[in-house]
């Protein structure tokens, strides 16, 4: 693998984890004004934990998603496919 290579897939992983952590921080930001307004105007019904907990679906999803992507498909894993790939075509052409 070339060092632009590695960059490009050091970028990629980069830019994963910049968007994981820009859904998890609006996530507390808007679940955060979500329970803070249930309570200040109907108190005594408790809706707030509903979408917080569908959209906790969705963010835990998508955390597990990007780490199971390094673990799962880490460092090289595309180059040593694509040379797997050929190999099995040169050998039925």
């Amino acid at each position: 693998m070339s060092e632009e290579e590695r960059y490009q897939s050091a970028r990629k992983r980069v830019k994963a984890l910049q968007g994981f952590y820009i859904h998890f921080a609006i996530y507390l930001v808007v679940n955060a004004g979500l329970a803070i307004m249930n309570l200040i105007v109907s108190p005594d019904a408790l809706w707030f934990y509903w979408p917080t907990i569908g959209w906790g679906i969705g963010v835990g999803i998508h955390g597990v998603s990007v780490l199971l992507e390094y673990r799962l498909f880490g460092t090289g894993w595309e180059e040593r496919k694509i040379k797997e790939i050929i190999d099995k075509e040169r050998k039925v052409g």
